[in-house]
């Protein structure tokens, strides 16, 4: 009646089947990669592997995400299982082996997370103080860069401009080890680094500055990540991950009045939707603003009063300094 037509037999492909061979097929970043195996293995096809994909209901769905919701995983890592159902089942549509998908009007647990809560100028040196003397410049670079720890770890020397006070942000090292590009395209850029990071890195490298890599081990390797990450436990609280120096470095550049796109620009996001959902909370809202216009308002007529309307104003800056 529709002038389309799905053989009846090819819904009885197991979930899990298929599942194998849409996996297989998939094109993108590592991260995402393991996002998508994370979720078919541990959790979609355990639930409904071994069903054929015909069967499975809406409610089948919801049940899973309900299941894991009630289970106690985050909100985050809820949406992610279920896009990668959503994908799976969308792909099962266009390969003609279902009429429809079942990822329709499903209810997903709210995230009631807030926005996040950089660590504190004392945090950051405590750690800087904590890591092992190797690494401490990795922990001020970090701080004073913004960039992630993939970025930082792909750095060459080559890349770092000691002149200019700038490093060049090409490419990152994944967490297989191997050299990757970066997230998205805009996070190629040129990032301006604060003279006690320059200064960090320079002491850093001592006279080594003819080796490769930035960021080497003892035995002088390449640092990776699960070294890094070793390492960073054994100094950094529980409850901070290396990418809350991202966030510290954030809030030092909307402390200093950067706009979000200055923002968006130096952090590599590719979207300032991305960067205003992430720190929106940090700006200074409307009442912050009244105030201060509030403050200045006040000051010529104070001017007049102490005769000394004729001075001007003064202006004042903020400086962030680096651990």
């Amino acid at each position: 009646m529709t002038g389309q037509y799905i053989d009846p037999k090819a819904g009885r492909t197991r979930v899990r089947d298929y599942a194998k061979t849409w996996e297989a097929q998939q094109i993108g970043r590592e991260a995402t990669a393991s996002i998508v195996d994370n979720a078919l293995r541990l959790h979609l096809l355990p639930a409904l592997g071994d069903r054929p994909l015909a069967s499975i209901r809406p409610s089948d769905v919801q049940s899973l995400v309900r299941r894991l919701s009630d289970a106690g995983m985050a909100p985050g890592s809820v949406r992610n299982v279920y896009d990668v159902t959503a994908r799976l089942f969308s792909s099962a549509v266009e390969d003609r082996l279902v009429a429809s998908t079942p990822c329709r009007r499903i209810t997903l647990p709210r995230s009631d997370e807030v926005g996040v809560a950089p660590p504190s100028l004392e945090q950051v040196v405590t750690i800087a103080e904590a890591v092992p003397a190797t690494y401490r410049a990795l922990v001020v670079f970090l701080a004073g860069s913004g960039l992630r720890i993939g970025e930082a770890l792909g750095l060459r020397v080559s890349d770092v401009d000691f002149l200019r006070r700038t490093v060049r942000v090409e490419r990152q090292r994944l967490q297989s080890g191997d050299l990757g590009r970066t997230k998205t395209a805009k996070s190629v850029r040129t990032v301006p680094l604060g003279r006690v990071v320059v200064a960090e890195l320079a002491e850093h490298l001592g006279d080594d500055r003819d080796r490769e890599w930035l960021f080497v081990t003892e035995a002088g390797e390449p640092l990776r990540y699960r070294e890094w990450k070793k390492l960073w436990r054994g100094a950094a609280p529980a409850d901070l991950t290396t990418h809350d120096l991202r966030h510290f470095y954030a809030s030092a550049l909307i402390a200093g009045g950067a706009s979000v796109k200055q923002v968006q620009t130096v952090l590599g996001h590719s979207s300032a939707v991305i960067t205003l959902r992430t720190y929106a909370h940090l700006w200074p809202g409307d009442e912050d603003r009244t105030r201060s216009a509030g403050r200045h308002a006040g000051r010529p007529a104070d001017r007049v009063r102490t005769g000394r309307a004729g001075r001007g104003f003064r202006r004042r800056s903020v400086t962030w300094k680096a651990p």
